[in-house]
């Protein structure tokens, strides 16, 4: 295995085992106030994710590898503004199992649709995993109740 593959095994689990599986259960003592930080960490890479906010959030993504940082995901989104925090948690749970559907294919956030009863969620992107942007919605009944644009890539 090179360390391409590698890294992408690497990241695919790491966004699993991390916000996917815990949610903010999994969040270790920030180094930024008032930030929520996950982070994963097998062998030699080390995966790093802050983020501040819940409704309405903006956050970083890293990827380090023998300590030196590698790769990173900026991201923002959130649930509409009409969404009330019970239905944000809802929305959350739901984005949580799409997330863990992530794959090699397109290591970036979730496939590119998942469905639950009445949830949707979508994923488009462009580009690879050394530079791409893409964006993901969720659906509840037809009304697009949440939006998170993303970009990132290689770090040289």
């Amino acid at each position: 295995m090179n360390l391409n593959e590698a890294f992408l095994d690497f990241l695919v689990e790491a966004k699993k085992k991390s916000y996917a599986s815990q949610g903010d259960d999994a969040s270790v003592e920030p180094k930024l106030e008032g930030s929520q930080q996950l982070e994963f960490q097998n062998g030699d890479f080390f995966y790093r994710d802050i983020y501040f906010g819940m409704s309405y959030f903006i956050g970083q993504e890293t990827v380090y590898y023998q300590e030196k940082p590698i790769w990173s995901m900026v991201y923002s989104g959130g649930v509409n503004s009409k969404q009330d925090i019970k239905d944000a948690r809802t929305i959350y749970s739901f984005l949580r199992k799409a997330m863990r559907e992530v794959n090699l294919d397109t290591p970036f956030r979730g496939p590119k649709q998942f469905t639950e009863g009445n949830f949707i969620y979508s994923d488009s992107h462009e580009g690879s995993i050394e530079l791409f942007k893409g964006i993901e919605n969720i659906s509840f009944r037809d009304e697009k109740v949440y939006r998170l644009s993303y970009s990132g890539g290689s770090i040289r």
